[in-house]
């Protein structure tokens, strides 16, 4: 592995993944305030790229990326108080299920209006590469990451001083504490479910203006869950350095294992992310930062 190939992994790996680490921030987001995994988070990224496309036929792209997150938080909002809200109190596990159910059901909703094809953006960037130190990079990569480093800065001073994220903090800390000091746990599961929709549909549109978009994007979902997975479930910002560390290990080792050891036939990459799923549930199941929980018999 030479110094250049290494560099370059690292510019490359950093940069998609801090789209990894703000999808994952709603991932973890929801499952900390919640405690619910949600398998749909891959289908709503997916969601938001296709919609923006869409959109970007009839508006310009600011305003199409406007009226997405708000459509997609909408959308959160919908499921948490239409299908969540009265399974309020039943099995984690079959909430769990419920939201599996309901990434089938938008992802053949989305096949039903768009089809499967690959759809891209209106060139809304100049064409070309930018330079960072030394490693070329597109235009619209860089934009992405940019743009994504951006916005997690953003969602943390919202986490932090106003008064809905605080709101959220507080319940996501402790529940019972912040239902009795006046915290309402439904208005902050509301809020929880329309941010994650929100995060995922951003990252949809950010991966979709460098990637283009596709139902191969529904798997980032599952990426961010490594993510969160590896930074710790109910850690914010384990979440955004498991982001970041699956984009490295993504395109470092991944790349370096399908150029040099499997001699071109590609493939590892995409696959490494679900390999950290495994090894860290296998060594440190609460990952790097979650919270350690022992029972005692």
């Amino acid at each position: 592995m030479t110094a250049e190939f290494l560099l370059n992994g690292l510019v490359n790996g950093i940069a998609v993944g801090s789209i990894y680490a703000l999808i994952a921030l709603g991932f973890a987001l929801l499952y900390k305030s919640t405690k619910i995994l949600n398998l749909a988070h891959g289908e709503l990224v997916l969601l938001g790229g296709y919609v923006a496309i869409a959109l970007t036929q009839v508006v310009p792209f600011p305003i199409a990326v406007v009226l997405t997150l708000g459509l997609a938080a909408l959308l959160g909002f919908a499921i948490e108080r239409v299908i969540m809200r009265p399974l309020f109190g039943q099995p984690l596990l079959s909430l769990i299920i419920v939201t599996l159910a309901l990434g089938y059901i938008i992802r053949g909703t989305m096949v039903g209006i768009w089809g499967g094809s690959t759809r891209t953006f209106p060139a809304v960037l100049p064409a070309g590469l930018v330079y960072i130190a030394g490693i070329p990079m597109q235009t619209v990569g860089a934009f992405s990451a940019a743009t994504a480093a951006v916005l997690l800065v953003v969602f943390w001073l919202f986490f932090r001083y106003s008064l809905a994220g605080i709101a959220m903090r507080a319940a996501a800390n402790e529940q019972l504490t912040a239902s009795t000091l006046g915290v309402s746990l439904r208005r902050v599961f509301a809020y929880a479910w329309a941010f994650a929709s929100a995060a995922g549909a951003i990252g949809g549109i950010l991966l979709g203006l460098w990637l283009g978009v596709n139902f191969a994007l529904g798997a980032v979902g599952l990426k961010a869950l490594a993510a969160g997975i590896l930074g710790g479930l109910d850690s914010i910002p384990g979440a955004i350095l498991g982001g970041l560390a699956i984009g490295v290990i993504e395109t470092v080792v991944g790349g370096y294992i399908d150029t040099n050891v499997i001699y071109g036939l590609y493939g590892f990459k995409d696959i490494i992310a679900f390999v950290v799923i495994l090894l860290v549930l296998l060594v440190r199941p609460y990952g790097l930062f979650g919270t350690e929980h022992i029972e005692r018999l």
